[in-house]
């Protein structure tokens, strides 16, 4: 009885090692489909949410922001305050739940170039603002709380 407890308790180990929490983990138990969210999202603002995705990119110099793509066409921000939580570059390619409140920023075309240089200076990537013809808006959970699996 006593190997099988402890085979038992070894294998349950192993589960929760698999993942990395971030204030004790997202709480699953507000989990909302982001096609939901995105397609009402005022109907989430001030209220915590917790939405799935796959990590695409990581912010480099401190890990204060991880982008989650939540649906096939869609990206969100995940976005803290500098050293409140410092997501791991290699969480990028992995599934990652994030609790918080979504606020949407609304940019002219001036902020857009500037936020959209920003965030090719912090992932090494090339950047022409002449590229850039129209404004957008972002949208970014200022999360509570964070689960990463690895």
């Amino acid at each position: 009885m006593r190997q099988v407890l402890s085979i038992l308790l070894l294998c349950g180990g192993s589960l929760t090692a698999n993942a990395e929490e971030f204030a004790g983990g997202a709480d699953m138990s507000k989990l909302v489909a982001a096609k939901e969210v995105l397609r009402d999202i005022s109907s989430y603002r001030n209220k915590p949410v917790t939405l799935k995705g796959i990590v695409t990119k990581v912010c480099k110099k401190k890990g204060c922001w991880m982008a989650l793509k939540v649906t096939d066409n869609d990206e969100i921000t995940v976005k803290v305050k500098d050293g409140v939580m410092v997501f791991p570059l290699s969480a990028v390619g992995h599934s990652a739940f994030a609790t918080g409140e979504i606020v949407t920023r609304v940019m002219d075309l001036e902020k857009t170039r500037k936020y959209l240089a920003h965030k090719a200076l912090e992932n090494a990537e090339p950047f022409n603002p002449n590229e850039v013809t129209t404004p957008m808006s972002v949208h970014i959970l200022k999360p509570s709380s964070v689960t990463i699996s690895q």
